[in-house]
């Protein structure tokens, strides 16, 4: 259950920042232009956002994001009490090699696929990393939330600006990820139960 609930979670939230991105475009220090953004004052389109306006849109994502974290604590806790963060979380010393065979497979840089277990190297690789970026992402997002109060941990970012780059773009890869993640599971329509088994058994 927890492993589903978290799209409509991101695609609700993501809706709600790109509502609150309209309201202040630019990523600059008190909204000058900033060099490495490409979409300069652009305002995303109306029917991506959620929460009609700029208030509406922070109480709405600012309470989901409390369930996207309670909802990660179940996860996270359910992965240490069932001992299976053995199985899914990336081990350098098990997995490295793993990993590059696959992406080297997945790439027709070699001809047949590595060896593999439940879960190959590079999906542990990725769920590993997706954990961490997420756990970034809500940081960052207290950064923002509290900026004054969380002071220190904005510096962490670079300041308040650093900080929504971060989330901004931490936001973008966790898209990309949960969408092709989806796309996969399509792809492979056996795998679909999965989703709300929380994955096959070896």
């Amino acid at each position: 259950m927890t492993h589903w609930a978290n799209v409509p979670l991101l695609a609700i939230m993501a809706a709600s920042g790109l509502q609150i991105l309209a309201a202040f475009p630019e990523m600059g220090p008190k909204g000058a232009p900033a060099g490495w953004y490409p979409l300069q004052g652009w305002t995303p389109p109306a029917w991506m956002r959620a929460g009609d306006w700029l208030a509406g849109a922070r109480h709405l994502h600012f309470g989901l994001a409390w369930l996207f974290v309670a909802n990660a604590v179940v996860y996270l806790v359910w992965l240490g009490i069932s001992g299976e963060w053995r199985r899914r979380a990336f081990h350098p010393r098990r997995d490295a090699r793993n990993a590059l065979q696959t992406a080297a497979w997945y790439l027709r840089l070699r001809k047949s696929p590595p060896e593999q277990e439940l879960y190959n190297g590079l999906q542990r690789l990725a769920y590993t990393l997706v954990i961490a970026l997420g756990a970034l992402e809500v940081l960052s997002g207290l950064a923002l939330y509290k900026p004054v109060q969380l002071s220190v941990l904005a510096a962490l970012f670079g300041g308040y600006e650093g900080a929504r780059a971060f989330h901004l773009l931490g936001l973008a890869a966790l898209l990309v990820f949960t969408v092709g993640h989806v796309v996969l599971v399509l792809l492979h329509p056996r795998a679909l139960a999965s989703i709300f088994t929380g994955g096959r058994r070896a």
